[in-house]
């Protein structure tokens, strides 16, 4: 449960920075000097590396699975297929 948490949080964050680098490009637009709204995409693209990490290490651990239907398949048990 608790790396459904840290997913969220994660995805929150990346959309926060994505945000806060917009407003950077909006008001440093008269300033070609200023390298804030790169630093912010830095931490964007940062926060979306860890994000595919945690998925990544979800489906590994088996803490996360998925439920799409054309997963179905490899979830049937012997039991089940009679």
């Amino acid at each position: 449960m608790i790396i459904k948490f840290i997913i969220g949080a994660l995805f929150v964050a990346m959309v926060a920075s994505l945000f806060t680098s917009f407003t950077f490009l909006r008001k440093d637009f008269d300033e070609p000097s200023s390298k804030r709204t790169l630093y912010a995409l830095g931490v964007r693209v940062t926060i979306a590396v860890a994000l595919l990490a945690t998925i990544a290490f979800g489906f590994y651990s088996g803490k996360l699975q998925s439920k799409a239907p054309w997963d179905y398949a490899e979830r049937i048990t012997p039991q089940e297929s009679n």
